[in-house]
């Protein structure tokens, strides 16, 4: 495989001749709809490239596969993305079950089961991923800090998972809470394992989602809660959220800028095993509208097939930042000047890198609603065996 970038003049009928590759092919892995323009500066992943390579392109060596790749989705996810998805998972993340504080377990509003039937006839493991998310749709300490502290509540959440996995099939827990208090630091860890030792009864795993953390003493309330190494312990693997630097009501960045997610990951390897973290990995952009006013600017969530759609329309060069290894342009429209964010497979295969570097378990994507082709065949390029 080949990364290839779009230069002026470039058609996928010419880079096809030029790497003697079909341009059905390109236009069917890169998801290019008719009449197949281009944006200049955007990445192509080119299969089965039989081309001399140029200084400007990457070619993608194979490694051992990681042992896990995760996906998050709800349950109104398409069905055909879900089946175009699944071949490249080992693990399904259905999103999300709630609780109450007396420890209820509260379903996802929309039937799940077609998500998990589909992921076993994949061999796809479908986990349960339970959030603490209160009437208002928000994460709710308050509901963390009730099931936490209390031991009844707590037996009860818990006996509820177990008998969701035993009768409805799920294949572990994975536990997504954000915002805990930091006097909920230990009890929220001691709940983490306690939820590992009856799912690891039933012969099934737990993970925990890790807020992006670069110290010890790292202060906010997405990170004061949650302890590396107490949580390292308590569940079986974690996921290391490293996204959402650039955010709907932050000023215009990269998502991911890989700089930024290595040094999340080097803190976390001082706390937990390597063969024990998860890399997030994003599946979205953001579009913002300038210029940003705190408190006021909102960016518009969009996917990366559409960020480089958005680019062709607006005749816009689409540029990569060394420093976070991210694609990004700027625009304008009706008067007023955007600039968007998002993942490309170079950006991809920064962060694949970065995973062979340090050695990690695999990656978990948030999230896998909208199809992004190339990232899964490039995945598989890279990680073979």
């Amino acid at each position: 495989m080949v990364i290839y970038t779009v230069r002026t003049g470039d058609t996928i009928d010419n880079i096809a001749s030029r790497y003697d590759i079909s341009a059905d092919d390109i236009a069917y892995d890169n998801q290019i709809p008719f009449p197949y323009a281009l944006a200049v500066g955007a990445s192509l992943l080119l299969t089965q490239a039989s081309y001399t390579l140029t200084s400007e392109d990457i070619l993608v060596s194979a490694s051992g596969r990681p042992a896990y790749s995760g996906g998050y989705a709800y349950p109104f996810i398409s069905r055909w993305v879900l089946e175009q998805t699944l071949p490249y998972l080992t693990d399904l993340f259905i999103f999300s079950y709630g609780f109450t504080v007396e420890g209820t377990l509260i379903p996802p509003a929309l039937d799940d089961t077609f998500m998990i039937t589909l992921a076993k006839n994949y061999g796809v493991a479908p986990v349960l991923t339970l959030t603490p998310f209160g009437p208002d749709g928000m994460f709710s300490n308050y509901l963390i800090t009730s099931i936490v502290n209390d031991e009844a509540a707590k037996a009860q959440l818990i006996e509820e998972l177990v008998t969701q996995i035993t009768e409805r099939g799920f294949e572990g827990v994975d536990i997504d809470f954000e915002y805990i208090l930091a006097e909920d630091r230990i009890p929220f860890a001691e709940f983490v394992s306690e939820v590992r030792t009856a799912i690891n009864a039933l012969g099934y795993p737990v993970s925990v989602a890790l807020a992006p953390k670069t110290s010890d003493t790292q202060t906010g309330l997405l990170y004061e809660g949650k302890d590396y190494a107490l949580l390292g312990e308590a569940a079986d693997y974690v996921l290391l959220m490293t996204y959402e630097w650039g955010y709907t009501f932050g000023p215009p960045m990269a998502v991911a800028p890989l700089n930024k997610v290595r040094e999340v990951v080097e803190y976390a390897l001082t706390k937990i095993p390597a063969e024990k973290i998860n890399l997030g990995i994003p599946n979205y952009g953001y579009d913002w509208t300038l210029p940003f006013v705190r408190g006021t600017s909102q960016a518009q969530n969009i996917g990366n097939i559409e960020a480089v759609q958005i680019a062709i329309a607006q005749g816009a060069p689409i540029q990569f930042d060394a420093v976070s290894q991210s694609p990004f342009f700027t625009y304008v429209q009706n008067g007023l000047t955007h600039e968007v964010w998002f993942e490309d497979v170079r950006s991809i295969h920064g962060k694949f890198g970065l995973m062979r570097e340090y050695g990690l378990r695999g990656m978990s994507y948030w999230q896998i609603m909208r199809l992004f082709r190339a990232n899964w065949l490039l995945q598989d390029g890279e990680f073979e065996g």
